[in-house]
């Protein structure tokens, strides 16, 4: 089956099924963590602390998931889209 198809990719009620939230939560929450880390660098020029590397990380592990929700939102609406056409 076809990802735009495959109620595992997008679920008939046009929501992210499990299989592309799972694929994307990675990349979602790796996004997080450089964003996060360079707005702490630059929170840094304006006379705030650093957050360490690995403080980024663990943020990013829990804000990773409401955020890959969001993404597979939009991700399975992209899906629809493709689909009609």
């Amino acid at each position: 089956m076809a990802p735009a198809t495959d109620p595992r990719w997008v679920r008939p009620d046009g929501r992210a099924g499990w299989a592309l939230l799972l694929v994307l939560y990675p990349f979602t929450a790796t996004a997080v963590a450089i964003n996060l880390f360079m707005l702490s660098l630059l929170g840094k020029s304006i006379g705030l602390s650093s957050m360490s590397p690995e403080m980024a990380v663990l943020v990013s592990v829990v804000l990773g998931v409401p955020l890959n929700f969001l993404s597979g939102r939009w991700i399975a609406g992209l899906l629809e889209e493709a689909r009609k056409d």
